[in-house]
């Protein structure tokens, strides 16, 4: 788990936004996009209408918290954004795990072991 790869970069967030695909539900957004690496990279954003400081960090760490169940079954050679939207504060890790199982199983990157 420590070997977790983050998109820092604004471009590789706007090319996330511009070519990659989007799932939503209504406590997140995936937008999806192929890498040209064998890596497997992550994104999160919150905007500020989320609410303030307090709320946004803890959307990352439930959306963290979330991806670091998945992590192991996740194909990699993709870059992952995930999105907070306003209910995601309110919601459990549990919650968010579902959303993002149903996601990506849409895209087809869960790997059933």
């Amino acid at each position: 788990m420590s070997d977790i790869i983050t998109l820092k970069e604004n471009r590789e967030f706007r090319r996330a936004y511009t070519r990659g695909r989007s799932y939503v539900s209504s406590d997140l957004v995936t937008y999806i996009i192929k890498n040209n690496t064998n890596n497997l990279r992550i994104g999160i954003t919150t905007g500020k209408k989320i609410g303030k400081a307090t709320k946004r960090n803890r959307c990352k760490r439930i959306i963290r918290a979330a991806y670091s169940e998945l992590y192991e079954s996740i194909r990699p050679g993709f870059d992952l954004v995930f999105v907070a939207r306003v209910k995601t504060p309110y919601r459990k890790s549990k919650d968010i795990l579902r959303s993002m199982r149903k996601h990506l199983k849409d895209a087809g990157l869960l790997e059933e072991k």
